[in-house]
């Protein structure tokens, strides 16, 4: 049996045992989730998050080092964050349209009187891009500072690619250990059907049943969003610009979706999407490790999502009509802070508060959604990951097929 296999099937048995925990007595899920549950996913959370800094480093260094040119390093993140920002305010787009069409927030039975929420307040984009470049880079390592580290790696790459024959035995040294790199994450994803059976069977058995009933149209909401954006916008960009098929991209990207299903986490799942990007779908490895440890800081889509229906659904409870220039600043605010908040813990909670903020809507309604927000961030963050993804993808075929145009255009002469 192949790893995808038991994934799903650890995933449908994760569902069932979640979902039959919330039935129980809840003594009887605290003993589960203290003694098995949380260990066992806490353990494989473990494994990958320590991979996940040496494998972002290493491959961004090889990556920046094997496009050499820095022209086209340039124009290969130019394209990237295009990409991020069209397909951002597209979700967004999407989210509004499913939410005033479903009106989750009208009809149902929701407690405003007694909801807090502590907002934070995310620094100032000028300071977020300020502070990409790191004072010191070992102690943007040791915290897990992704901008900074992709900052470093960038200027390590660019200088062994410039100094070429001077640094050939460091070049190599890097290679070897994106080799190590690369066995360890094959390692790892053994444990990956434990892991991703313990995580939902936790999170699904430590949401229960009431919290989910109540909030059930709005969970519809943003999940048919989750499905639209990747079934349209994501396949229609692999299919129109990538020249590939949809179908097949899913099917070998799937045990990198499931991961980050199971952990919540892009940079968590950031090892297995790189190397399911590599060797699933032929993704140059120069390309897949300057564009997915970059679209796992700044890319949220699934996210993005999540933060429309959510807007549109607190102004329905709080019946406050939004305006078209309203919805013409969420979208613009949620699109340009998915860059500006990049980093901060709890992001997308973030990201909505600013958003609240700028049309007038009371952010004390983000504690309506907190409950069944730990279930909706695991399918955001699949959907997150398979952007990245579909990025790297498109923008590799397309340099390919440049690098085959002047072959083809000798042969005819």
């Amino acid at each position: 049996m192949n790893l995808t296999k038991k994934i799903l099937i650890a995933l449908v048995l994760g569902v069932m045992t979640g979902v039959g925990l919330s039935f129980a007595p809840s003594e009887v899920f605290s003993v589960a989730d203290q003694y098995v549950l949380h260990p066992v996913g806490q353990l494989f959370l473990n494994l990958i998050m320590m991979l996940v800094v040496p494998i972002v480093f290493v491959s961004i260094v090889l990556g920046t080092a094997g496009l050499s040119d820095p022209v086209k390093l340039g124009k290969i993140g130019v394209q990237t964050i295009t990409f991020y920002l069209v397909t951002t305010a597209i979700a967004l787009l999407i989210g509004i349209g499913i939410g005033y069409l479903l009106e989750p927030g009208t009809g149902g039975d929701f407690n405003i009187g007694d909801t807090e929420y502590e907002e934070q307040t995310p620094p100032p984009v000028i300071e977020t891009l300020i502070n990409i470049i790191p004072e010191n880079p070992i102690d943007a390592m040791s915290s897990g500072d992704m901008l900074q580290i992709i900052a470093f790696a960038i200027f390590i790459g660019v200088a062994l690619a410039v100094l070429g024959d001077k640094t050939k035995r460091i070049h190599h040294l890097f290679e070897e250990a994106n080799e190590i790199l690369l066995f360890l994450v094959n390692l790892v994803m053994k444990t990956a059907p434990y892991g991703a059976f313990a995580l939902i069977a936790s999170a699904l058995g430590g949401a229960g049943l009431d919290a989910l009933g109540s909030m059930l149209m709005y969970m519809v909401a943003v999940i048919l969003g989750l499905l639209l954006h990747g079934a349209l916008t994501y396949s229609l960009a692999i299919w129109g610009v990538g020249k590939g098929n949809p179908l097949t991209f899913y099917k070998a990207f799937f045990p990198a979706m499931s991961v980050a299903f199971s952990t919540s986490s892009s940079s968590a799942t950031l090892p297995v999407s790189m190397r399911m990007a590599q060797e699933k779908l032929g993704v140059r490895k120069s390309v897949s490790s300057f564009v997915q440890p970059l679209g796992a800081t700044i890319n949220m889509d699934g996210t993005g999502i999540m933060q429309a229906v959510a807007t549109v659904f607190i102004s329905q409870v709080y019946a406050i009509d939004l305006g078209f220039t309203d919805i013409v600043m969420v979208i613009l605010t949620a699109t340009l802070a998915s860059i500006g908040t990049a980093g901060v813990p709890g992001v997308g909670l973030v990201m909505l508060a600013m958003v609240l903020n700028q049309v007038g809507l009371p952010t004390e309604g983000i504690a309506l959604i907190i409950g069944v927000d730990r279930l909706l961030d695991m399918l955001r963050t699949s959907l997150n990951i398979t952007g990245d993804a579909a990025c790297a993808y498109i923008i590799s075929e397309r340099e390919k097929r440049k690098d085959t145009q002047p072959v083809q255009a000798n042969e005819k002469v």
